[in-house]
């Protein structure tokens, strides 16, 4: 039977700064089950809540929100296996999304499914990113 781990945030971690939006909206940041690590899709949200209107910006925050989780996991973008990126306005932003995703996934591609979308859980979000990584053995 497979072992299942819910992450939890150090209440001073200086992306999220805490586990408060999760504990909010009833979720966990990754959860691993498997040798799977899913990570919850992240948005493009500064430290302190607010929000950029530049679709690239929102998309490096949202990378960075990534790295972080799977920092918190031992892993890096190398152990990223699916990556699904979700698009307000995915005619006007991809070319700029793309920019954005080679600064972090940089060998070892996943797949990716690229969608577009009506809209996202926040007024104003124009990316949401999800990815599925794998654990790392740890002999």
């Amino acid at each position: 039977m497979s072992k299942i781990e819910r992450l939890r945030l150090p209440d001073d971690d200086p992306v999220f700064g805490g586990n408060r939006i999760f504990d909010l909206f009833q979720y966990s940041p990754a959860v691993t089950a498997n040798g799977l690590a899913f990570i919850a899709g992240q948005i493009g949200l500064r430290a302190d809540g607010s929000l950029p209107e530049s679709a690239a910006e929102q998309a490096d925050l949202a990378f960075q929100r990534i790295a972080a989780v799977l920092g918190h996991l031992g892993l890096d973008f190398t152990d990223v296996v699916e990556l699904v990126s979700y698009h307000v306005d995915i005619g006007a932003d991809l070319a700029g999304f793309r920019a954005v995703k080679e600064k972090y996934v940089r060998s070892d591609f996943p797949a990716w499914t690229i969608l577009g979308v009506a809209a996202l859980a926040r007024p104003g979000l124009a990316v949401e990113i999800k990815v599925v990584a794998a654990v790392r053995d740890s002999k």
